[in-house]
């Protein structure tokens, strides 16, 4: 089994002061993240969520502008949201459950543009690798197929990374939701 904790380690040593762009989907997951990453990187924040809908997506970007504002850890990009987007790109996939080809799908299209815009990076990667329910093996698949050499290796719920992010969310009062953000994911975790 790779361990993409450890790829990460082996890339961080070297990189002290290269930029890289952080795909974020929300404050609480990207605490860890960030705090893991800040002492290496020039670290620039990615809110690019077209899978999350009307006052969630206003609720966790106000969010994650106040976290990272609080703590400077990171400069904000804010992208255009555009929910026909996801909804195109999740199209007969709609009854899939959390976790399945929908959600394979949706780390596409946000690493897809993620990596577009990692032009003048040296590095990107995503928070999703700090939740328990997101499969590591499958986003870095992703990431270094759309990447190549510019993709940062990540398993951030390795050592201890989700319970530092509980953690952070606690000290810095941070809105923790309970559902990855999409209209299907909020469905199922309702039913």
């Amino acid at each position: 089994m790779i361990s993409y904790d450890k790829l990460m380690q082996e890339q961080l040593r070297g990189a002290e002061g290269k930029k890289l762009l952080l795909h974020c989907c929300c404050a609480p997951c990207s605490s860890a993240c960030l705090e893991r990453l800040k002492d290496v990187f020039k670290i620039t924040v990615l809110f690019y969520n077209p899978n999350i809908g009307g006052e969630e997506y206003e609720r966790r970007k106000a969010e994650l502008i106040r976290f990272i504002t609080a703590t400077g850890w990171a400069d904000f990009l804010d992208c255009d949201h555009d929910e026909s987007v996801f909804y195109s790109a999740v199209k007969g996939l709609e009854r899939e459950k959390e976790g399945g080809e929908r959600c394979k799908k949706c780390f596409e299209l946000r690493l897809a543009k993620t990596a577009e815009l990692a032009k003048d990076y040296d590095y990107f990667t995503t928070t999703l690798t700090v939740s328990p329910l997101k499969d590591a093996a499958v986003i870095n698949e992703t990431g270094k197929r759309l990447g190549g050499d510019k993709w940062l290796y990540s398993d951030f719920k390795k050592r201890n990374g989700f319970l530092e992010s509980t953690r952070l969310s606690k000290e810095y009062g941070l809105y923790r939701q309970d559902y990855c953000g999409c209209v299907f994911s909020k469905r199922e975790k309702n039913a």
